[in-house]
């Protein structure tokens, strides 16, 4: 049955262009740029605050904090990452099949905004149920977000579509710049639960935005593309209840049994982030509903997985151990300024908004010349950028182990830079591909699937932390270079067997 939503007759206003591109596009840009100011101001503040000893909450000191160890922290913050997306295949379950994308984002910017208001509070029980809600919201909203552009351009073949889709990145990293400055350095210097709270009104604002301006946006984003029947709808909610029945009995066992500790929590987390990935691309690969066409391709997106989540295993340490030694093993100074540790996770967007233009432009003047690099040529250079990353971080790191030494902030600096050329190589390409290459049948879980290449990339940084692996260690360092290089070169040399699968997509 077709939603109700189909028959609504489209709005003038989103037929508009602003730049050359739909005017939905400037209301999506500004919707996920402050969803991003509030999500990536928090993720600064989070490996900091879950390190950060002391018992009062409100002085705004270094103390203040959970005190965890550094391992723990960083496990805790690769979980909560993989979970955001993670969360974002039922996010895009729920927009394909029981709200459409339109109404999941409103329902989504509420969420995050009530998990940011609740980690404003202080106290540990507080703070993760925060960091659930704000999981959950994340998830419903990236899927159907990204969706939502794809919906802007009528044609896959659009040759405004990557640009666009790059574009749009800028919009997320203009929040993701801003946020580590104001949210980052307030968290940090003044109280951290005001930094938390920021956040919040940061969703706020995002939340406003998008109901305002909705008139701009495709009305294909409202339809619901495949709603459940009455017979499925009761089935799901039955097989939910049954489940948390199942891990509410297993966790009250666990704390009757007075055993229960964060890694009770983590661990089912992080092997799920490893096993749902490889399940779900299973199980759509062998649905006999998509056409060999679409078979086809689904091979080829396996190779773009894979590289994805080897390469976001590296990148999103940028939050997690770069932060930890920068905070421990770096000089701050700044013409006689200390510099917060914070601020350096602004550098990524901060690059990313100076360079995107340049490559966007890049693309498009390959593309009329026929000399444009195919996207598996693109994963490649990625990869090989992120692992020469660490690479580098391997000489400051060797200084400074053992040892009281600080090393000058501009290794991170360059390290950064690095994963931000990495970046632009695979991130905004790697949400254009996935929108050309998705069956029908999955538009919108499919940009779930490729938030699950994060992940699993994450759920491996987060098996390691849980196993008190020092991952500041200059060997573990190496072999995770050494891991993204050979990637990136394996699927190089197979380019043309990719290339083919794909099916003349570039």
């Amino acid at each position: 049955m077709a939603s109700s939503l189909t028959t609504a007759s489209p709005s003038p206003a989103h037929e508009k262009t602003v730049l050359g591109h739909p005017i939905g596009l400037a209301t999506l840009f500004m919707t996920e740029m402050w969803e991003r100011f509030s999500y990536y101001g928090m993720r600064a503040l989070l490996v900091l605050y879950l390190v950060s000893g002391g018992v009062d909450a409100a002085t705004g000191s270094q103390g203040g904090g959970l005190g965890f160890t550094a391992a723990t922290a960083t496990a805790i913050y690769s979980v909560y990452v993989a979970m955001v997306y993670l969360m974002a295949m039922p996010g895009g379950w729920f927009g394909d099949r029981v709200w459409g994308a339109r109404k999941t984002v409103a329902i989504a910017s509420f969420i995050i905004m009530a998990g940011h208001v609740a980690l404003a509070v202080p106290g540990q029980l507080a703070f993760f149920v925060g960091l659930l809600l704000v999981a959950v919201g994340s998830g419903l909203l990236k899927a159907n977000i990204s969706t939502m552009v794809g919906h802007l351009y009528k044609d896959a073949d659009d040759p405004r579509r990557d640009s666009g889709f790059t574009i749009f990145y800028i919009g997320i990293n203009v929040g993701a710049f801003a946020a580590p400055i104001a949210i980052g350095t307030i968290g940090e210097t003044i109280n951290w639960h005001l930094g938390f709270f920021l956040a919040a009104v940061g969703m706020g604002v995002g939340l406003v935005i998008f109901l305002l301006a909705g008139r701009t946006l495709s009305p294909k984003s409202s339809i619901v593309p495949n709603p459940l029947s009455p017979a499925e709808r009761k089935a799901v909610i039955t097989k939910a209840l049954a489940v948390l029945a199942v891990v509410a009995v297993f966790y009250g066992a666990v704390v009757a049994a007075d055993m229960f500790t964060i890694k009770w929590a983590l661990y089912p987390i992080t092997i799920a982030g490893l096993v749902i990935p490889v399940a779900v691309l299973t199980r759509i690969k062998r649905d006999k509903d998509l056409t060999p066409g679409e078979q086809t391709r689904m091979s080829a997106y396996i190779w773009f997985f894979v590289a994805a989540a080897v390469f976001w295993m590296i990148y999103d340490q940028g939050g997690s151990t770069l932060s930890l030694f920068g905070d421990k093993s770096s000089e701050r100074s700044l013409f006689g300024w200390e510099v917060p540790t914070t601020i350096f996770q602004s550098l990524n967007p901060l690059f990313v908004v100076a360079l995107a233009p340049v490559f966007a432009a890049a693309w498009v003047a390959l593309a009329r010349r026929n000399r444009e690099p195919s996207t598996i040529v693109k994963f490649s250079v990625a990869l090989v950028i992120v692992g020469a990353s660490f690479f580098v971080f391997a000489i400051p790191l060797s200084q400074t182990a053992g040892n009281d030494t600080k090393v000058t902030m501009w290794w991170l600096v360059l390290i950064f830079l690095m994963h931000t050329l990495a970046e632009l190589c695979l991130s905004p390409v790697g949400l254009s591909v996935t929108t050309k290459m998705a069956p029908q049948k999955y538009g919108s879980q499919m940009m779930g699937v490729w938030f699950l290449a994060v992940t699993a990339g994450d759920c491996i940084t987060g098996l390691l932390g849980l196993a008190e692996v020092q991952l500041n260690g200059v060997g573990v360092i190496l072999f995770q270079a050494f891991a993204a290089v050979l990637a990136g070169v394996a699927i190089f040399m197979y380019r043309k067997k990719v290339n083919a699968l794909m099916g003349g997509m570039n």
